[in-house]
């Protein structure tokens, strides 16, 4: 099939009926529910660019295995070409997203292209495990499918490891085998836009101990598998606020849910990894699965910082306070965040190196340089909003205070900006920036982005130690020559 369009994606979601849990009550009409409906007609669109000539030949690509066109997260990189192909989808994507949602389809689907090509790891344990996933890969790129993945344990007693939990099953394990498949228990988190997408893969980070075997487990199911349990966290918006009130938590809301297995069969065919702890500690680094979707997040990153320094760029000029030192300081220190972020993405793409196997991996110290700054620059760049925005972001009236004759004119009169901003013009910034800098829905946001990869304190450290190992310290021992020869001197 290839490509599908928006409606396309919408006919597969109604089709199927995974069991979700919302607010305590079980919705067996996603589309219609209310919280659902706008964020599935983003992803549509998404699709749908797709087809649009404005973007067709930017985003995708003839497969030459199979003749369809398909999306250039599919694409094996292997040139600065390629990598530059991919980029072009993360950032049409992000752009048409303002980065907000972080789980685009094109994310897993870079994923899984990474496993794919790097097959060979797989096969080095299991050469069912290298088939299986190299037969996914096809399927998904074929299908033009959506998937969500969820790859941390619930917080449960983070004292202990998985086996030592009072429930060995708290956390997700293989139960036994079965001539169908390996049956699953227990719960994984944070599987983001889980209800609305096609398919689940489930994988780990690095971590795993001896007597963890049962939790090293790597397959795909369908999202309406029969045992699996979508448990949505509490929503950040209720899918009935109007778009000039809230003009990104009524678009853009992004359901993050617990997947709790039951007792869930999983073909053999969807197995890529089980009860191997040395494989799963090395899937996550050898297959390319942590640096190349970390070029897609950095391009989104890069587009969702930019948004929000626009927001606060425009918000102090709406009502005339960028003429201020202290505003222009920080304005400007946003700034140079922003191009940061800017210059490492493009340092990442241009020093790309070629692995012995022929993938195009764009460079891991600048890509880790900017997984450890951005989740310090987003929250910085909402702090300053904040700032600027000061009471103002708390006195919004309403669309509804607009339409009404009796109060237009007091609105008109008292929410008027800066020289030439219209009360209009100006509440309409102010309700933008308090979406994303005061709302639910812009604090999940902030919070998304500070654990985006994981604990930012701990990549650091593992940033540190890897470069450390990787980088002799040339200039302090070109310095200290001196202090050696001088040591003979005085050891004579």
């Amino acid at each position: 099939m290839g490509i599908r369009t928006g409606a396309q994606y919408i006919q597969g979601l109604k089709s199927r009926k995974p069991e979700v849990w919302l607010q305590g009550r079980k919705v067996t009409n996603l589309f219609d529910e209310p919280v659902f409906k706008q964020p599935i007609l983003e992803i549509a669109k998404l699709y749908d660019m797709q087809h649009d000539p404005k973007y067709q030949e930017r985003i995708t690509h003839i497969c030459e295995e199979t003749g369809e066109r398909v999306n250039n997260a599919f694409l094996v990189p292997k040139s600065y070409d390629d990598l530059m192909k991919r980029r072009e989808v993360f950032e049409v994507f992000a752009r048409a997203t303002f980065g907000l949602m972080g789980r685009t389809p094109d994310f897993l689907n870079v994923v899984v292209t990474s496993m794919y090509y790097n097959s060979w790891f797989f096969e080095k344990y299991n050469k069912d495990w290298a088939v299986n996933i190299r037969n996914y890969y096809k399927y998904l790129r074929g299908n033009d499918l959506f998937l969500t993945h969820a790859i941390i344990n619930p917080q449960n007693d983070r004292s202990k490891s998985s086996h030592e939990q009072k429930d060995i099953y708290t956390h997700l394990g293989a139960v036994k085998e079965t001539p169908e498949g390996l049956v699953v228990r227990g719960a994984k988190m944070l599987a983001t836009l889980a209800p609305i997408t096609d398919e689940v893969i489930i994988y780990s980070f690095p971590g795993f101990k001896p007597g963890d075997e049962r939790y090293a487990l790597a397959f795909a199911l369908p999202i309406d598998t029969p045992g699996l349990r979508i448990i949505c966290r509490e929503q950040m918006q209720d899918g009935t606020r109007s778009l000039f009130d809230h003009p990104l938590a009524s678009r853009f809301e992004e359901m993050d849910a617990l997947l709790v297995f039951d007792d869930v069969v999983v073909p053999w065919d969807r197995v890529f990894l089980y009860n191997n702890v040395e494989a799963a500690n090395q899937l996550y680094p050898m297959t390319g699965a942590g640096q190349q979707p970390a070029h897609q997040s950095g391009v989104r990153g890069l587009i969702k910082l930019q948004f929000a320094v626009e927001v606060a760029m425009k918000l102090a000029d709406s009502i005339g306070v960028d003429v201020y030192l202290n505003v222009q300081d920080q304005l400007g220190e946003l700034i140079q965040s922003l191009e940061s972020i800017r210059a490492l993405l493009r340092t990442a793409e241009i020093e790309y190196t070629i692995t012995e196997h022929g993938e195009a991996l764009p460079a891991y110290i600048p890509l880790e340089t900017i997984r450890g700054l951005l989740p310090t620059m987003y929250p910085r760049a909402i702090e300053v909003m904040q700032i600027v925005g000061a009471g103002g972001l708390l006195m919004s009236p309403t669309g509804a205070d607009f339409v009404n004759e009796e109060l237009r004119e007091a609105i008109d009169h008292y929410y008027v900006g800066r020289e030439g901003v219209s009360s209009f013009d100006r509440v309409s910034i102010f309700k933008l920036a308090w979406d994303l800098c005061g709302e639910a829905f812009g604090q999940r946001l902030l919070q998304y982005e500070r654990y985006y990869t994981g604990d930012p304190i701990r990549k650091r450290a593992i940033f540190y130690n890897n470069y450390k190992r990787q980088h002799s310290l040339d200039l302090v021992d070109e310095a200290l020559k001196v202090s050696v020869l001088e040591k003979e001197l005085l050891t004579k």
